[in-house]
């Protein structure tokens, strides 16, 4: 006969509580662990190769993958502190140099003293600066916009909403600020926790 404490032991956990909103958690195969290292392949691979886009243009004026992530978050937030980048970017101050340097000597970003406090370098693109980043925007833009169209605008914000919820608290207020921002005209500025205050 069986015995019941171990019944008791063996019986499946509760179901996930329904997720409120339409279609979401619909079909939860894709939280089985294969679909899980599936899909770490393919975040893998998307960064690849979106990246990869851009490559081609950085490689002919002898920058990297680090650069152009300076160039954009730079050319998002103009006037950016270099405490408010390493809060971005979540790299040493050390590494964090290696990369300005020859981004501000090959003409591309200048940087100048805080105004309430002149100890702050804030850094701006300058119009060389400026077309390079959008250079490798449109690069990276082609694939993104033939995958949103390919996906349709339902996959797409699903896409986001996945987006979300792997990045940290932090990530995920600094892209709401952007977007409120952009409905305003204008670019909402760095987040700011333990990794910087925003000085530098």
């Amino acid at each position: 006969m069986p015995d019941p404490q171990n019944a008791a032991e063996a019986k499946p956990a509760d179901p996930l509580p329904p997720d409120p909103r339409p279609g979401a958690g619909a079909n939860l195969l894709f939280l089985r662990e294969e679909q899980i290292r599936v899909t770490q392949e393919m975040l893998f691979f998307a960064y690849r190769d979106i990246t990869a886009a851009a490559d081609a243009i950085l490689a002919e004026i002898s920058l990297g993958r680090a650069h152009h992530r300076a160039l954009l978050f730079i050319g998002r937030n103009p006037g950016i502190s270099v405490g408010d980048l390493l809060a971005i970017l979540q790299i040493t101050k050390q590494s964090l140099a290696r990369v300005l340097t020859p981004l501000i000597t090959g003409g591309y970003v200048r940087q100048e003293a805080g105004h309430s406090d002149r100890r702050q370098r804030l850094l701006f693109l300058t119009d060389q600066g400026n077309a390079l980043e959008r250079g490798l925007f449109e690069r990276q833009r082609e694939r993104l916009v033939a995958a949103y169209r390919e996906a349709g605008g339902q996959a797409v914000e699903g896409f986001r909403r996945v987006l979300r919820g792997i990045m940290n608290e932090t990530a995920r207020n600094y892209v709401a600020r952007g977007e409120a921002a952009a409905g305003r005209g204008q670019r909402a500025g760095a987040p700011r926790d333990e990794a910087g205050t925003g000085k530098s």
